[in-house]
């Protein structure tokens, strides 16, 4: 590919000439995985038939540490099979650059990373590589760090621009921030670790090119772990103004429990609450108001079900959600399986439109959208090799097709094969 071929002139050169003192990887990932979509992030219907296709990340790392300067560099290349005509016609909106940054340690506990970078924070509820989707997720920002052996502070900072102005002009891209700053704070304990973090993130304003709207993230990570025994609880609270210049008052509250017996079977239970804007309070006062969380930038697939009918990059009528689960996993020598069984509710109520229609009655549906049964089976051949494969059904309702649309008394299920490669070139 175009894009990969100057690249690596560069790397073999810089390889040539390396000395005792650095130390320099190159390794690639290659996963296409074949997907069978029959309901998949939301209800098919009666006339449509399952989707079948083969999607395919592949990618170049290449990282460089010297002294106290470290960088890397990720190049991709993301496609469907079939997408591009066998004659190899280039098409530059299938390849990018994923990451590419430099980080510089000014002493042991001080550092400084800038460029095109991943942010995982805790357990990527709202900062995550969303590692799931074959695009993955990663931000132009500068990132100021200080660590040491119990204690880590991060401070981000982020402005985009859709490209270089003479004038200020409106940020255009969708489905992305124009500002955003960020700090970070976790202390490590024996058996406990406690974070504590704000997020401001800035959306452009349509009414003036040089406004920007901020809502506010705030709030805390805690997990304890002790022999096999392990919990997690996480709290945000989410304020300031939408992109509508509506204020925010919105929640989110997770809790869960796991335990491990014989370090190969485990069992976690819990539950997540995420605020919801309810349909059938007619009162000014609580529609001026923004009720639904927004879990901005995190790795959604890995939370409200593999099926990724909520927060994955697609909404849900903004009713929130209450997500109730059980997950059991087990580890053999080169192979793992687990099942996750999770009951979701509408957290905010949903209105009976049909009564609606009928009376203009305001009046609430049942709550429950459906249950959702995830199986996911992997095994790895050698450190370079791993196959999974997964299957997810989903038991819907009529008010899932409310707040989504689509037939909730359709079969609706989804599986999929992916081959993991991942080759070391040079380490």
């Amino acid at each position: 590919m175009k894009l990969f071929k100057i690249p690596f002139i560069i790397v073999l050169a810089i390889a040539s000439s390396l000395n005792a003192y650095s130390q320099m990887t190159l390794s690639g990932e290659i996963r296409p995985r074949t997907e069978y979509r029959h309901g998949y992030k939301t209800l098919i219907d009666t006339s449509q038939s399952a989707g079948i296709f083969t999607s395919q990340r592949t990618r170049i790392n290449f990282g460089y540490i010297k002294d106290n300067f470290k960088t890397l560099i990720t190049l991709q290349d993301v496609r469907v099979w079939g997408n591009q005509s066998q004659a190899n016609i280039y098409d530059v909106n299938t390849s990018s650059l994923h990451e590419a940054w430099g980080e510089y340690s000014f002493n042991k506990y001080v550092s400084v990373r800038a460029g095109r970078q991943e942010l995982n924070n805790d357990d990527q509820r709202l900062f995550g590589a969303v590692q799931w989707s074959q695009q993955g997720r990663s931000h132009d920002a500068i990132l100021l760090k200080y660590t040491d052996s119990t204690f880590s502070a991060h401070i981000g900072v982020a402005y985009n621009q859709t490209g270089e102005n003479s004038i200020a002009t409106s940020y255009t891209v969708t489905n992305n921030y124009k500002e955003l700053y960020y700090i970070w704070l976790n202390k490590k304990f024996k058996n406990l670790s406690i974070s504590l973090s704000e997020i401001n993130n800035g959306i452009q304003s349509p009414a003036s090119v040089n406004s920007t709207r901020f809502s506010y993230t705030a709030g805390t990570h805690i997990e304890y772990t002790k022999d096999a025994f392990g919990a997690n609880v996480r709290y945000y609270h989410q304020g300031g103004i939408d992109a509508a210049k509506r204020d925010i008052e919105a929640n989110m509250f997770g809790i869960d429990f796991s335990y491990t017996v014989k370090k190969k079977i485990t069992f976690v239970l819990g539950a997540e609450i995420l605020s919801g804007q309810s349909q059938t309070d007619t009162a000014k006062s609580y529609r001026d108001v923004t009720h639904q969380f927004n879990p901005l930038y995190g790795t959604a697939h890995k939370f409200n079900g593999y099926m990724d009918y909520f927060y994955a990059g697609n909404g849900h009528s903004n009713a929130g959600l209450n997500d109730f689960y059980f997950k059991t996993k087990y580890k053999g020598e080169n192979w793992w399986l687990s099942l996750d069984i999770h009951q979701f509710l509408a957290c905010a109520d949903v209105l009976d439109r049909t009564k609606f229609l009928q009376s203009g009655e305001y009046s609430k549906m049942e709550s429950s959208l459906g249950t959702e049964f995830d199986l996911t089976f992997a095994y790895t051949f050698s450190s370079n090799f791993t196959a999974q494969v997964g299957y997810s059904h989903l038991l819907a309702t009529k008010t899932m097709a409310a707040v989504k649309g689509g037939a909730y008394d359709e079969t609706q299920n989804w599986a999929y094969l992916m081959l993991i490669f991942k080759p070391v070139f040079l380490k």
